[in-house]
């Protein structure tokens, strides 16, 4: 459950965020006034529900996870095709492949001239993961075949290139990208009973660990030696590494001092163009979150303060400031092209959340 949260408006600010931008049909928007941004992420909305979770709104992640199989399962005829070439040695191009992003009814977008890359493997291992966090151990129920489907698609899928968590690089594989499959495939191996998909989630690590280390630390891709935030996804909250490991460990301090802006904010990683490459607001959250889990209480301190530091003046969190770019030169540009940064972004409140709740007695626990 949450701490303190009389004496932290943000907390409550977050709930109801989250709480309005989820749809009757139970999707989470990833902002409401970011165009781009009108859809359901999988792997968006899976923090959302992992972090209602954490507060006791339930039955608000229940919503997400009953839309997220709905939405699944309305793919079967697409997963089992896809299944079957992989199986045969055959490569799919990449439209055939499910979307990372659907509607709010939980329908693939349609394609348009200003439609990002939507081939991405991560929000379907991230969904896995929070399901079972969701269901606490209990059996999947009617969410059985959603679950079923997904995980084999995952297992027939993991070496396959894909777009990254940012839309970016679709001709590589991503660290990031890989934790997302092995956590997934865990989870469901527990849901199904099924060993046979635990063990492919030890192969997915086994090359985590043989090819996408580099100096001692995780890095972005096997080939991609840059560190990227979203590599503290390995340990926090999938667990795939521990806290402590060495490479973890490395790998933690690294973001922490090569994607730290001058006041203190996570970048995603070196060399980002998007509005700039400031930092994000989630990123920084997130580490937060993992030093929460990890002890480091000073760590934990200073995400907080600065978070809140950055909340707009109606509670909302963005997704990122525009003052401490890496690239002055292109924030303009995408102001230009879209507008303002996305403002609130639902899973910039899910990671603060997350990072202010009770490690001890939060479901993902």
């Amino acid at each position: 459950m949450i701490t303190t949260p009389s004496t932290d408006p943000l907390l409550m600010a977050s709930i109801r965020v989250l709480s309005a931008g989820q749809a009757a049909t139970g999707a989470f928007i990833a902002s409401p006034n970011f165009p781009q941004y009108g859809f359901a992420w999988l792997r968006d909305g899976a923090y959302c529900a992992l972090a209602m979770d954490a507060v006791g709104e339930t039955a608000s992640s229940d919503a997400f996870h009953r839309w997220a199989a709905d939405a699944v399962e309305r793919q079967r005829d697409r997963i089992l095709d896809v299944v079957n070439m992989l199986r045969a040695g055959q490569d799919p191009e990449p439209q055939l492949m499910l979307p990372t992003r659907y509607t709010l009814t939980g329908m693939p977008e349609s394609d348009s001239a200003e439609s990002w890359p939507n081939f991405q493997l991560d929000g379907y291992g991230t969904w896995l993961f929070a399901l079972r966090a969701h269901l606490a151990g209990a059996d999947a129920g009617p969410l059985r075949a959603a679950v079923e489907l997904a995980a084999e698609y995952l297992a027939a899928s993991w070496a396959m290139p894909c777009y990254d968590y940012w839309e970016e690089f679709g001709d590589r594989r991503h660290t990031s990208t890989l934790a997302s499959i092995a956590a997934g495939l865990q989870a469901a191996a527990h849901m199904l009973d099924r060993p046979d998909l635990a063990a492919t989630a030890d192969a997915v690590l086994v090359f985590i660990r043989e090819s996408c280390v580099s100096d001692g630390r995780f890095v972005k891709g096997p080939s991609d030696a840059r560190l990227d935030a979203s590599l503290i996804s390995l340990a926090t909250p999938f667990r795939l590494v521990d806290h402590d490991d060495p490479v973890m460990a490395a790998t933690i301090e690294g973001i922490r001092t090569t994607l730290a802006s001058p006041s203190g904010g996570i970048r995603r990683y070196l060399g980002d163009t998007y509005y700039g490459g400031n930092p994000w607001l989630l990123l920084t959250a997130w580490l937060g979150w993992h030093d929460r889990l990890a002890g480091n209480a000073d760590g934990h301190a200073h995400a907080v303060g600065w978070v809140r530091g950055r909340q707009a003046a109606d509670g909302g969190l963005a997704e990122q400031t525009l003052h401490e770019p890496q690239d002055a030169s292109a924030v303009q540009p995408w102001i230009d092209r879209w507008g303002p940064v996305a403002d609130p972004l639902l899973w910039s409140h899910a990671k603060y959340l997350l990072m202010q709740s009770d490690v001890e007695d939060a479901a993902w626990s």
